[in-house]
């Protein structure tokens, strides 16, 4: 009998930590929000790729061979969105589909390169340069627009036609965002929004 209490015993003490790590599963789930929402990343992505012929920046990781053969096979859902505007960003169960940060500051989504012709800025720093801020140590609220033209702090920017899609949810009076200068595109920053953990390329408008 001494036996058997000890052994339900022991049972009943290893079943505790699995229903909690259940619980704790559950309350994670972020259903459409992407994994990063809440979490400021420290840096941009990458730097941008040199031309042929240079040196490539540290932090440039170079696609395996398996992702560059399947780039060759399959054209990018980023350059070529389907009918219904799924672009491919869901890279885990429960992730948005729009361009987000993971916590370890990958940026999912930033990968169409420097000649993606739907970011390509005619005038770049028309209006002049940001000059508010840059990462984390520089987190924003919006003070009002749309997505033709919002503001914050006397700052005015316009997000590029093409992520139109992915700025629906924003709250354009209240949000939290971050500003990214964006290596790839001449003329383009990344807007952050802290509450989502997803990402926009926008074009600096002026201040005042």
């Amino acid at each position: 009998m001494r036996y058997l209490i000890g052994f339900l015993l022991v049972i009943s003490i290893s079943m505790v930590p699995a229903q909690a790590q259940g619980k704790g599963g559950e309350q994670r789930g972020g259903g459409n929000r992407a994994s990063g929402a809440g979490h400021i990343p420290t840096h941009g992505p990458p730097p941008a790729r040199v031309q042929p012929g240079g040196q490539s920046p540290a932090r440039v990781q170079e696609p395996s061979r398996a992702q560059q053969a399947a780039r060759v096979q399959e054209p990018s859902r980023v350059q070529q969105p389907t009918a219904q505007g799924n672009r491919g960003f869901v890279d885990k169960p429960g992730h948005t589909d729009a361009p987000h940060v993971h916590p370890n500051n990958q940026w999912i989504g930033h990968d169409s390169g420097r000649n993606d012709p739907n970011y390509r800025v005619d005038r770049p720093f028309e209006h002049g340069r940001f000059t508010g801020g840059f990462g984390r140590g520089h987190v924003f609220r919006l003070g009002g627009g749309n997505r033709e033209r919002f503001f914050f702090n006397g700052f005015y920017f316009s997000v590029a036609p093409y992520d139109y899609d992915f700025c629906n949810d924003w709250l354009w009076d209240s949000d939290q965002i971050v500003i990214y200068e964006d290596p790839d595109h001449d003329g383009s920053y990344l807007a952050y929004n802290v509450r989502l953990g997803t990402y926009i390329h926008v074009t600096y408008m002026g201040n005042g």
